[in-house]
Parts: structure tokens; sequence; C-alpha cells
């Protein structure tokens, strides 16, 4: 304010030139890098956001379905504006706005009235409740409160309301995502399993992916395949619908009878496994038919395993289509591959982005040398190493497990690579460093329709060659003297 009126302003503490210089230069040194990865208690910019962002993309998957959030309505917005600046579409959700008074004496009143508000002036099918760190804190017990708003007539008795506890302070999105996504299985699916029903279908769970043109893919390579899927849950209507000059709050989703039916489809895959350990785990106890846990398929050996295993579970053939598609990869791969061969790549991200990332890479004669995991497990651990132990290109690599960009920056500054794959938290790391970011995976604020197109797949990886060799290309021939670079001449 102080400056907006134009006066001026004394620095609580004064620097000299010479020392900001000083102290610039020395956070770009081997000394500081030391003493930054020796920290324990501080985080700086980590790559992950919190448990009720996942589980509101959940919510936003599914047929007519409102996100509530039970806590405070400054979390809220939180949540809604991240995922509206990444789409660049509406993320419409409620709150019960938890204050100081639910901090005292639980927030069962505003949840009763948030839910009676909700279901009255927004007319959902379903209702996702999904907590805030505010009531994790105090112990709200949500079984108990949903119960008594339907004995007390606030909602119908037979409405469906799930939820899922998703403490801010604890966990990434991608376990609000898997939360989230059991309880709303559990509850579609309570007494629908029929002995001896099978539906032919394939269930697919995509993992916590804010890729809508992902989505997309899945479903037309299944199309080429000739075979049924439900995709659990589905965000490609929701954040992708067409502009028709008519807005649906509840654009897209999957329906809820055929996410009701699904505990009888005939096989169930999930391409996200460290996004949904849990629910993955309660299908394998209740669902019917066959289940796999796959790899999400960034790059051509994961999309390989992918069609193989769909061709096995249903007794089909891959269709000639895709093998063509897979062709068309390869070649692309080859044409390409000078402009990415041994050069240094760092990457950060989602466990499940990460395994698709290096796998790539290394597909490419390329070296993920610095690969940072913000918060991930020993199991994550091991399967990276075990990629960078298949491949020659693999040696001298390192993975960093439990750090943030604030590391990934000291990394970039001592230890250069040439260009940085992740999301664009990473800017200011690159900046510094010089070096091109390569904006796959969430958020993606600071560019337009990348999540519209697909990194998963042939087609996938045909997307991610040409955009980074192109940029590659770009800067050699805005920075090379020779005019006529790659040109005949």
């Amino acid at each position: 304010m102080a400056n907006a009126l134009g006066l001026d302003v004394k620095p609580v503490t004064e620097y000299t030139a010479e020392e900001v210089e000083r102290v610039k230069n020395w956070i770009n040194s081997k000394e500081y890098k030391e003493k930054n990865f020796a920290r324990q208690a501080l985080v700086i910019n980590p790559a992950h956001a919190c448990q009720p962002l996942g589980a509101q993309l959940v919510a936003h998957g599914f047929e007519g379905t409102l996100p509530f959030v039970h806590g405070s309505q400054g979390c809220a917005s939180y949540y809604r504006s991240t995922l509206n600046r990444h789409f660049r579409e509406p993320a419409p959700a409620v709150s019960d706005a938890m204050t100081e008074d639910g901090a005292v004496f639980g927030g069962q009143a505003n949840l009763h009235e948030g839910l009676e508000n909700a279901y009255t002036l927004y007319k959902p099918k379903m209702i996702a409740v999904f907590t805030s760190c505010m009531p994790e804190v105090i112990g709200d017990d949500l079984t108990a409160f949903i119960k008594n708003a339907k004995n007390k007539g606030i909602v119908p008795a037979d409405f469906p309301i799930l939820y899922a506890n998703t403490p801010s302070f604890n966990g990434t999105h991608i376990h609000g995502y898997d939360s989230m996504l059991v309880s709303i299985l559990q509850t579609l699916t309570e007494g629908k399993k029929i002995e001896g029903r099978c539906t032919g279908k394939l269930n697919l769970i995509p993992g916590c992916d804010f890729n809508t043109g992902d989505y997309r893919e899945y479903k037309r390579i299944f199309k080429e395949f000739g075979i049924a899927v439900t995709v659990l849950a589905d965000i490609s209507e929701t954040f992708d619908s067409p502009c028709d000059g008519t807005y649906s709050v509840y654009a897209g989703g999957t329906k809820l009878d055929e996410a009701a039916d699904s505990i009888n489809g005939k096989a169930t895959i999930t391409l996200g496994p460290y996004a949904t350990p849990k629910t993955f785990s309660w299908i394998k106890d209740n669902y019917a038919g066959e289940h796999a846990s796959l790899s999400m398929p960034i790059g051509i050996v994961k999309t390989d395993a992918l069609l193989m295993k769909v061709a096995e579970l249903f007794g089909k053939e891959v269709p000639a289509a895709l093998k063509a598609e897979r062709g068309r990869a390869v070649d692309a791969m080859t044409d390409a591959q000078q402009y990415m061969h041994d050069k240094k790549f760092a990457v950060y991200g989602d466990p499940d982005y990460l395994t698709g990332y290096v796998s790539f890479l290394l597909e490419m004669g390329a070296r993920p040398y610095h690969i940072l995991c913000s918060r991930g497990t020993k199991k994550v651990e091991k399967e990276l190493q075990s990629l960078l132990d298949a491949s020659a290109y693999g040696k001298g690599c390192k993975i960093y497990m439990n750090k943030d960009l604030w590391h990934l920056r000291s990394l970039l500054l001592t230890d250069p690579v040439a260009a940085v794959i992740g999301d664009t938290h990473g800017k200011f790391a690159a900046r510094d460093a010089g070096i091109p970011l390569f904006r796959f995976g969430f958020p993606v604020f600071d560019r337009v329709n990348l999540h519209r197109s697909p990194i998963i797949g042939y087609q996938g990886v045909i997307n991610m060659v040409t955009a980074i060799c192109n940029k590659f290309l770009d800067i050699k021939d805005e920075t090379c003297e020779d005019r006529f670079f790659e040109m005949m001449r």
C-alpha cells in the first residue's frame, strides 16, 4: 500500500550491492549445494500439491458429481483455482466455509447447511465430500455427520454422499486421488455385484493424470481394439468440453450406472500404480474378472506392455492400425534421435510420470541425469534404478528422493544438463540455469493447450519427440552463426 501511494519505504535490513551480488553467486556454488542438501526441516517449492486437490479431480470425473470441500473457503479457492489455471476451464466445487467457530465446536453445522444448500441449488446426482486441514486436525467424524444429515432429512436418505479424509499436511495430491476414487467406487458398487454376470468391458483406471488428451487417446486405442471401456474416472469432457455458448456445471464424467456396473467387468487395468494402490487393492478383492497393474504408457516399451496385456486379457490381436502407429512412432524417434542423443536431462514429477519420462528418454538415447521425486518411496526408487541399470544411457544418472525444486536448482547450477522435464513450477530453476523447460505433467499454468496433447501411447511418443527436438532446433537456429542452419543450399 505504501508503494502504491508513492511513499518511501525503509527496508528492515539493508544490504550493499556488493553483498547482494556475493550471495547471488554463492547460491550457485557447490558449497551452497552441500548446505542446501543438508537441510531437513524446510521444504522449498515442492514438486507436488496437497491431497484435497487430487480428491477434487476424481470427483469431477463422475457424472453429475459435485465436489464438496469440508473446510475453509480459502482452501477450496486454492483447489478450484489451481485446476482452473491448468485446464483454463471452470472447476465448480462448493465449500461449507468452516471458520473459527467450526475449529472450536466442530464442523457438523457447517456441513449440514452446506449439504442442504448444495443439494437444493445445484441439483447434483452425487456429492463427494473431502476434507482440508482444519476438520482433520480437530477430528471431525464425517461418517456420523453425513448419517445425521440424512436422518434429519437435510438430504434424501438414498442420495449418494461419500467422503474421503484428505489432510493437506500429509501425503500429496496422488494420495487424495486414491482415497476419493476408492470411496466413490465402494459407494457406487455396493450391492451391485451379480454372480455370473460379465459386462464384457474393460475398466480402465488412468491414475492421477491431468492431461485430457491422454484420456481421449486411451479411448481411441481401445476403440481400435473393438473393446468397450469404462474409464474410472473420466475428466476428458469435464475439462475439455466444447465452447458452444452453453455452460454445464456437470460436463462429462463417467456415467454413474456404468461405474456401478464396473464391478462386473471382464477386466480391470490401473495405469497409475503409485497413484492408486488402495483403490487397486480393494478392486482385486471385490471386482470380478482379471486385474492388472501397469506403468503409465509413456514411451514405446510401456505402450507395448499395455497393448500386449489388453490383447492377452481379451484374446485379441493387436490391431494393424496400432502396429502402424508404432512404426510411425519409431520412425519419428529415428528421424530425431540425433538431437537428443546423449543429452542430459533433469526430470521431476509424480512417480507414475517419472517412470514414463525415464523410460522414454533412455529409449531416445538421452540421459535422465537428475531424477527428482518430492514424495516417493523405496519402491519408486527401486523401479527407477532398475530402468537406469538396464540401459547404457543410465550410467551416472542419479535419483533424488523426497527432494524439492530448490534442491533441483542447486543440481542444475552445479552439475548442468541440457533441459528439464516437469511442470510450471520448475521454470525459475530452469531459467536460472539458462536451459529449456519442457512442460509435461501438472500443473502447467504458463502455456496453453498442453493438456490437450497426449503424452501416452505411440502418438504421445511422437508428440514428446517433436516438442523436445524442435525446441533444441529453435535454440540452435536462433543462436548459431550459420544463417542457413539445417537448410539445403
